[in-house]
This record gives C-alpha cells, structure tokens and sequence, in this order.
C-alpha cells in the first residue's frame, strides 16, 4: 500500500508543472537535464537563483532539455528526483546539501544515470560533486566589514545552523579579526530547521537585534531569510553583505558587497561536460584560485568601498591563493 501511494505520489508529481513537463515529441533522442532545486525556489535572488542562471545559459547555448522542479516541501524532494530519473534524464542535478543523502539514494537505485549535486558529497561514480571554498571568500568580505565598521563590531546573520553555514561564519570572522584583531563578531541563526532558509522576518529580528547592540555591518548567509537582513540595514542606515549571487543591487546603497559563489558556472560546466562527453563524477572544487568564489564590486558598492581596503583584500586573495593565508574550513575533518 505504501509503495502504491509512493508511485502514485511520483506520477502526481511528475505530470504537475511543479516537477516537470511532459516529454514532447520533438525531444526524443536529445540529452535531457532536469534540475532540482531547493525549498528556497529558483527566484530566492541568491543561491537557487545563481544555479538557474547557469542551467537558463546551458539551455541556450547547448542542445540540451531542460526542466525544473520546485519542490516547494522537503518532502517533495525525493518524488521529483525519482520523477526525472523514472523518465530516463541523462544529468539530474540536486541544488544544495539538503538533497545529499536523497540524491545518493536516488543515483544508487539509477547507475546509468548521471547527478550532480551542489554543496554535497557523495562518493557514487554516476555523481559530481560540486563544492565551493566557501571560507575563502568569507574570509574577503570579512576584512572589508571589518575595514569599513565605524564601531568595531560586525554581524553574521545564518540561515539553519549547519556545518557548512559555520564555514561562513568562521571564514567571515577570522577575515575581520585579521585586519582588526579587536573587532566583535556578533552570530545569531535564524533556525535549525529547512524553515530557517524562508523566515526573512526572523532574519530581519536578528539583524535589527545586532544593530542595536552596536554592530554596522552584517553578512547573511540565510538564503531567503536574508532579504529580512538587507530590510534592517535599509531601515537602520547600515550595511549589509550579500551571500552566493551578486545580490548588491537589491539595496543600493546598503549593500555593501556581495560573497559570491559562482554555483552558476558549477552547474554550466558539469552540462557543458555531459554534452561533451566528458561528464566525470567525484569532487570538483571551486575556490579564489580558479574563480569559483569572489567577493562583488560593481556600480552599486564601487563608491562604498575605499581604493585602499580593495587593495588590502586582493593581496589577501593573492596570499589565500598562494597558502600564505591559510583560512580555517570549519567542515574539515
């Protein structure tokens, strides 16, 4: 009975817009890509978002299908995986940790298929991992808030409280602590559930909490919870740092950078391969060394960041890049 309503469950959702359309004639024979995304969803202006620009560029560029799903639950997960791999997609690609150990399932039960899966690990040979430096380019942002603090105290703001949010603020905190070994790094997550990625009140309460306690500038790596973040600085007069997209545009002014990870070049890359026929799994890495993770400078926080300060940061980069800094990976075992 179980496993009847499961498959029913998959079919439900497969024929729903929410998991995918149904394959049109004109796509036989054609290498077919369905992407996953988190509860956060493609328009989150951060990390969904940053991996559907990629795919929306694959699609133009390169013969491929595309199709998207937007669980929407965590349960949904699972069912909209199963939905693409049931209709023999060649690259099924799972966005964030979350799906990790769902992805894992789904590739074992389907060797021929091909996954990818951003911010996880897992050790299949029909699966490419795709994961970021994350405390690099925390570590950047983190001397440039320091640097630019008037009160020496500086706010992290994190979605759910996981390993991988602690790399941030670990990276975050010792690049404020290196240009500034007196600054006051103020932590608060927003929760420890996936409902903390999608709670941009909670992140505007916390905000607005370091604020009033002295902080200037924040650094939110709290997905959708980090729009409430960027709210408190607007409504504070202070500043705020963007996290995974170049998110500066979102409050002129009050941005004042942006840590980006280019999860769109990740996922571009791995269908670029696919069609290439050079598809490979296990760990491909991106860092400051092959540009995978920058910090954002552009018309909107060029006039907010003095000359020197930028100057400072790229010769840390350089340092980072060398090992002349090394910077801590709070996820390392």
């Amino acid at each position: 009975m179980k496993s009847f309503a499961s498959v029913a469950l998959v079919v439900l959702l497969f024929l729903s817009m929410s998991c995918a359309s149904r394959i049109r004639k004109d796509e036989a024979g054609k290498i077919k890509v369905g992407i996953v995304f988190d509860i956060g969803g493609k328009d989150d202006k951060s990390f969904n978002a940053a991996a559907w620009e990629g795919v929306k560029r694959a699609a133009r560029d390169l013969p491929i299908i595309l199709r998207d799903a937007e669980p929407g639950e965590p349960n949904n997960l699972e069912p909209c995986m199963r939905a693409f791999a049931e209709r023999d997609y060649d690259l099924i690609i799972g966005i964030g940790f979350a799906q990790g150990p769902i992805l894992e399932q789904v590739a074992r039960d389907y060797p021929k298929t091909k996954f990818a899966i951003v911010d996880s690990v897992v050790d299949l040979p029909n699966v490419a991992s795709l994961v970021f430096k994350e405390h690099e380019g925390s570590f950047l942002v983190g001397m440039i808030a320091a640097r630019t603090s008037k009160t020496g105290k500086v706010g992290f703001v994190g979605g759910m409280d996981i390993p991988l949010i602690r790399k941030f603020a670990k990276g975050y905190e010792e690049g404020a602590k290196y240009v500034n070994p007196n600054v006051e790094v103020k932590q608060n997550f927003v929760g420890i559930t996936d409902s903390a990625w999608n709670n941009p009140g909670k992140g505007k309460e916390l905000a607005k909490a370091q604020f009033e306690a002295g902080a200037d500038v924040i650094f939110q790596a709290a997905g959708n919870s980090g729009l409430g973040v960027f709210d408190a600085a607007e409504e504070m007069k202070h500043f705020a740092i963007g996290v995974d997209s170049n998110q500066n545009w979102v409050k002129p002014g009050f941005i004042l950078t942006s840590m980006v990870k280019r999860v769109d070049v990740s996922v571009y890359l791995i269908i670029k391969e696919l069609v290439e026929g050079k598809f490979t799994g296990g760990i491909h890495s991106y860092g400051l060394e092959n540009g995978g993770i920058s910090y954002a400078l552009d018309k909107y926080n060029e006039p907010l960041i003095p000359k020197p300060i930028l100057a400072e940061v790229d010769a840390a980069r350089d340092k980072i890049i060398k090992h002349d800094i090394k910077v801590t990976d709070a996820m390392a075992k």
